[in-house]
């Protein structure tokens, strides 16, 4: 098979004009470096969640799926090793942003927002403590850099590049989503604080969600229990991964390679934790 990407986690084969096939990996990468040593199960627990949210949200958006069987996948992927983590889409022409979108002011936008400055492009009115959720989830995109770090961009710019009508069809789809898994996810157990989405276009020109929604990957989960304003909540993603190099450097280099075997274990657990309240 023909592979075109090798990402950080996913893996793309084009099997046709107009089909790949995505395999998601157990793959786990943090501060842009991938790990030597893999999360159990990572990549099915990725795939499944994407594929519920993918079902949930159709009525809203068509998405990229086209089918998740094996039987349905050439035959290369027909093997065990592909199973739970394999699903075969439309290619898309893909927009060349993230769209993120903010319910809760958190992280770069936290930072933003106490030194007064503004945040793609949007002055954060109101009075705010850490982690508090916003008057209403904000629109925030991003470049997509296949090398480095994305960029926060304004809306305006996604509307010179892609025009008035596409980039507000995009910010109105995209908050819409957020609204609906949110409240699904709330009554779960699980607050989505921010979220990002891949759109792509078909060969009518028409809007498609693409890549991954609503998974601990490409989203901030947090436990609805612990949640207080005001403290940094506790993730439901690889946030042990990242405290344990950050707290273990050596030389001031972090130490990827030297992750021990339960921290790995415990991120599974979280992992499954995410597949288990939602799914």
């Amino acid at each position: 098979m023909k592979k075109i990407v090798n990402g950080k986690v996913r893996d793309v084969y084009e099997v046709s004009d107009d089909q790949l096939v995505i395999v998601t990996s157990d793959r786990i990468s943090a501060f842009d470096v991938v790990l030597p040593k893999p999360v159990k199960d990572k990549g099915k627990v990725l795939n499944s969640i994407a594929k519920f949210w993918f079902d949930y949200t159709q009525d809203i958006v068509p998405n990229h799926i086209i089918s998740v069987d094996l039987a349905d996948m050439p035959e290369f992927f027909r093997k065990d090793e592909f199973a739970g983590r394999t699903v075969l889409v439309k290619k898309l022409k893909m927009l060349p942003f993230e769209f993120i979108v903010r319910g809760y002011i958190f992280g770069n936008m936290w930072e933003a927002y106490k030194n007064n400055q503004p945040f793609c492009g949007l002055k954060i009115e109101g009075e705010y403590k850490l982690a508090e959720k916003l008057n209403e989830p904000l629109f925030t995109p991003s470049t997509k850099a296949h090398i480095g770090h994305d960029e926060y961009i304004s809306y305006e710019d996604v509307v010179k590049e892609l025009g008035d009508s596409l980039a507000s069809k995009l910010k109105e789809l995209s908050i819409n989503l957020y609204h609906t898994c949110y409240s699904f996810a709330y009554e779960k157990g699980i607050i989505i604080a921010d979220t990002k989405f891949e759109f792509g276009l078909n060969n009518d020109g028409n809007l498609v969600l693409a890549d991954e929604i609503f998974t601990p990957d490409s989203s901030r989960f947090w436990d609805v229990d612990d949640y207080q304003v005001g403290v940094s909540p506790k993730s439901f993603d690889k946030q042990l991964v990242r405290d344990w190099l950050l707290n273990n450097k050596e030389n001031g280099e972090m130490q990827f390679a030297n992750i021990p075997n339960d921290i790995l274990t415990q991120t599974a657990d979280i992992y499954a934790e995410c597949l288990r309240r939602i799914v």
